[in-house]
């Protein structure tokens, strides 16, 4: 069955330029060019991906994005123009699973698609991971906390697999972002401590078993830490 994708994009002639290349890829596309109409294409078009320009003629990408992660976990792939990362960070603070800067390279944004549908879909791994009372179901793609699931985004979850795999040891910040997003590492690039920052959140009071190393990169603590109130 083919992988349906939304791309939300108000410059006509590139958001047809996408559409017909992610076609030609044996995607089904859907396309609109606001951004008032995506929630309730979404929960009656059940995309598995979400291509969502940040500036939008009516309504924030950041607003978009926003409401959208008030009850669907798919991954959501922002463009922008922005030469500022601020609405980037912004962007992956309320829930944006990656990002790409426009000019849009089509075989670039294709490796985006690509990773991000096949992490969310992926059912090949039978393990099971607990770290202290986060427990972590891989190939179901849940978490729960102390046996209550997790609300997380595609990648979230990703995340949080990769530090509970290797809990115990320094993972470098480097590595993490070549993992998640599948591209060289750029030292200005804050897109993992954005993430790191959103996991630790919704560990609530275990936030804490994620630790910055400094310099380096983070750890996921093999010992169930709770934070001070």
């Amino acid at each position: 069955m083919q992988e349906k994708i939304l791309i939300v994009e108000d410059d006509v002639p590139l958001a047809s330029l996408l559409s017909e290349y992610l076609t030609s890829q044996g995607y089904r596309i859907e396309v609109l060019h606001a951004g008032s109409g995506v929630k309730k294409r979404v929960v009656a078009g059940h995309p598995d991906l979400v291509i969502l320009d940040l500036m939008l003629p009516d309504i924030s990408g950041l607003d978009v994005c926003r409401s959208l992660r008030e009850g669907w976990r798919g991954p959501i792939l922002m463009l922008t123009a922005m030469k500022d990362d601020v609405d980037v960070v912004a962007g992956l603070e309320i829930g944006a699973d990656d990002y790409l800067g426009k000019p849009v390279a089509p075989r670039v944004l294709l490796a985006r698609v690509r990773a991000l549908l096949r992490r969310s879909t992926s059912d090949l791994n039978s393990e099971m991971i607990e770290v202290g009372p986060v427990a972590v179901d891989v190939p179901g793609r849940t978490a729960t906390l102390q046996g209550k699931e997790i609300d997380l985004t595609t990648t979230e979850f990703d995340l949080l697999v990769l530090l509970a795999r290797r809990a115990g040891r320094v993972q470098k910040r480097s590595v993490l972002v070549e993992e998640l997003r599948g591209i060289n590492f750029d030292s200005f690039d804050r897109s993992v401590d954005v993430l790191v920052s959103r996991l630790r959140r919704k560990l609530k009071k275990h936030g804490g078993m994620i630790k910055t190393v400094r310099g380096l990169g983070y750890l996921m603590s093999l010992m169930a830490e709770e934070e001070s109130s």
